[in-house]
C-alpha cells in the first residue's frame, strides 16, 4: 500500500511495502514519512537517510498497530545501514542491519535474535537488495 502523504515518491514507499507484504505475509504494509514532508526517491539512495513507519493492517484490512514498526535508512560513508523497531513496544529488541543484522536490547546491547526475529531479518536483507 502507498501513503497518500508521499505521491510526489511512490517508489520508495512501494518498495518498502511489497516487500514488508512480502516477508511479513499475510500482514499488508502501508509506509508513511515519520516526520512530514516527501519520501525520498529510490532511485537516488545513494543520498537516501530517512525514517519511515510501516502502518499494518490483516488481510480484512483491519488495523493491527502491535505489529507496526519504525525503518530508519541511513548511509555509513558508502554503505546503507537500516533499524527497524516494533513501535508499540519499545522494549522489544531491535534489528540494526548493515553488513550483517545485529539484534540490540533497549539499552543498545547485543542480544539474541527474537523468536520471531527472522522475517525482520529477511526484510531488512530484501530492502537493502533492493535500495543498494
Amino acid at each position: 500500500m502507498l501513503s497518500a502523504d508521499a505521491p510526489e515518491a511512490p517508489d520508495l514507499a512501494q518498495q518498502v511495502a511489497g516487500a514488508a507484504d512480502l516477508c511479513r505475509q499475510p500482514l499488508l504494509h502501508a509506509v508513511r514519512p515519520v516526520s512530514p514532508g516527501p519520501l525520498p526517491a529510490a532511485d537516488g539512495c545513494s543520498a537516501l537517510d530517512c525514517s519511515l513507519t510501516l502502518e499494518v493492517r490483516d488481510a480484512a484490512g483491519e488495523r493491527q498497530p502491535q505489529h507496526d514498526l519504525e525503518l530508519e535508512l541511513f548511509h555509513s560513508g558508502s554503505a546503507l545501514n537500516l533499524t527497524l523497531a516494533w513501535l508499540a513496544e519499545p522494549e522489544r529488541p531491535m534489528l540494526w542491519h548493515g553488513q550483517h543484522p545485529v539484534w540490540m536490547d533497549a539499552s543498545g546491547r547485543r542480544c539474541e535474535r527474537p523468536q520471531d526475529g527472522m522475517r525482520l531479518e529477511a526484510l531488512a536483507r530484501r530492502l537493502r537488495a533492493l535500495l543498494v
